[in-house]
């Protein structure tokens, strides 16, 4: 398709009726008038990995969530859950947020008990 005024080409859609050329934002047919835009048939994709025939409806009979089997993250303050061994926002498998939160009591066990020593120090002047 070639513009009037300069006759640059300018590419364009074919319609699917008359076979006449219109330009690629346009929506009709510029001689025909019939849609050229291609109706996408909506489709609903699960793509969370759940088969919704085995799903469980909540048992008072008014929810209309779908109770699943998520496993959280063991991480208190992430929001992912466990998906093929791993958190998906995290990244961490459930042993590794268990080994840092370990680590993390450990470290808090060790300052509480330097503290005590600290105060127990304070209390007991040195007597020379």
């Amino acid at each position: 398709m070639k513009c009037p005024y300069c006759e640059k080409e300018i590419t364009g859609i074919t319609c699917p009726q008359c076979g006449s050329v219109s330009p690629e934002e346009a929506k009709f047919c510029m001689e025909c008038g019939v849609s050229l835009i291609e109706e996408v048939e909506e489709t609903f994709e699960d793509d969370n990995g759940f088969d919704l025939g085995d799903r469980v409806l909540c048992a008072d009979g008014t929810c209309t969530g779908i109770i699943v089997d998520r496993v959280l993250c063991a991480d208190g303050t992430c929001t992912g859950i466990i998906v093929d061994g791993r958190c998906s926002e995290c990244g961490r498998t459930p042993e590794e947020v268990k080994k840092q939160e370990e680590q993390r009591e450990e470290q808090q066990e060790e300052q509480k008990e330097e503290e005590q020593e600290g105060k127990q120090e304070t209390k007991e002047p040195d007597k020379e």
